[in-house]
């Protein structure tokens, strides 16, 4: 990590369900794609490149669009959970146009004893992985299945948006271990002040 970023690979989180959701959580609770170093570690960690990818080419100009792409993910996904808001326009517009962007190629390559690993062909253009983002964003937005499945998390000053996949989409946190455990404290904490009181 180089200094002067404000956010350790460690921070980034990988729990909305979905990769473009996973974007979506990199505002919280303060902007994660600071830095090249950091949206580097992000594209890796998503899956969007296969670990040990080349990313070197990276440029400051990267964060800057991943975050564009972000914005106009979150205003589409947002029009789906509130209800009557319906702002197509740039933001579809947008998306669509990166989606059109071929992904990185990936392929098998063996090693010594035969196991096949996924590798690309060479270094990713920006454009291919904003527009695999953007593909799952368009996936996600027109699957009726997928897109009922959307939740904004429950937890206080929590805006992540997750897929719930749970038996009985019941989930109402974006993560159990970071705002459901946060929720279990505080109950716990009111419920031994009103003991005491």
């Amino acid at each position: 990590m180089a200094t002067g970023t404000a956010t350790a690979p460690h921070e980034l989180r990988f729990d909305a369900g979905r990769i473009c959701l996973d974007l979506l959580a990199t505002t919280h609770p303060a902007e994660r794609l600071d830095s090249v170093e950091v949206l580097r570690a992000w594209i890796v960690a998503s899956g969007l490149v296969p670990p040990g990818t080349p990313l070197a080419h990276a440029d400051p100009a990267w964060p800057a669009a991943f975050r564009e792409l972000r914005g106009h993910i979150a205003q589409l996904v947002r029009s789906r959970l509130t209800p009557g808001v319906r702002p197509y326009g740039l933001a579809l517009a947008r998306v669509n146009d990166l989606a059109r962007a071929a992904p990185p190629a990936p392929r098998a390559v063996a090693d010594a004893e035969g196991a096949l690993s996924r590798r690309l062909d060479g270094p990713p253009a920006c454009a291919a992985l904003l527009g695999a983002v953007a593909r799952d964003a368009v996936e996600l937005l027109t699957d009726p299945v997928a897109r009922a499945g959307l939740r904004e998390c429950a937890g206080d000053d929590c805006p992540i948006v997750y897929l719930d996949t749970s038996r009985g989409r019941r989930r109402r946190w974006c993560s159990s271990e970071t705002c459901g455990n946060r929720e279990r404290v505080a109950r716990h904490r009111r419920r031994a002040a009103l003991a005491r009181a």
